[in-house]
């Protein structure tokens, strides 16, 4: 599988820039996962850290779900990996594989386009719990591309003591 990664445009309005720049920033996780096996992206950074490239895709489909479904879309829907609600619990892939990593990801990545894509404006609000407090689809968005740039680092550095690749 190759991922296309198309660069955001140098002139475009707010949204068409915002949602851009997200899928820039997804399809740069999904290219730093190719090529490797269920072990590789298992491997962790170092201890005591449970970080993985494995861990990561599970943790940001936790991330996409609870952001655009239970936030911005009111959904009545759990975690998919924790019943505890802890995104945490995403990092640890005992007996977990790429494919279903992958899966849950991608199909979080559709909804998350759908609700973007269906909603009226980026001032359509949803009420997050953790802060006690209404946030608009723009702040999810832009929460999400900080989410997915930061660990895009943490990416790099996995990859690259995994087999030495680096860049993006």
């Amino acid at each position: 599988m190759t991922t296309e990664r198309i660069g955001p445009p140098l002139t475009a309005g707010e949204r068409e820039t915002l949602r851009a720049f997200l899928d820039f920033h997804r399809a740069t996780l999904a290219m730093k996962c190719e090529g490797l096996s269920d072990e590789d992206m298992a491997k962790r950074s170092m201890p005591p850290s449970t970080l993985s490239l494995l861990g990561l895709v599970r943790h940001m489909a936790e991330v996409e779900r609870t952001w655009f479904r239970r936030v911005i879309n009111k959904e009545d829907i759990g975690f998919v990996w924790s019943e505890k609600g802890d995104f945490q619990e995403a990092y640890n892939t005992e007996g977990a594989t790429q494919q279903e990593a992958f899966a849950a990801w991608h199909a979080e990545v559709e909804h998350s386009r759908r609700i973007e894509r269906e909603a009226e404006s980026l001032d359509v609000t949803g009420y997050f719990p953790r802060w006690e407090a209404d946030v608009s689809l723009r702040l999810v968005m832009l929460h999400l591309i900080h989410e997915y740039a930061r660990h895009n680092g943490h990416a790099d550095f996995l990859r690259e003591g995994i087999d030495g690749t680096v860049g993006a």
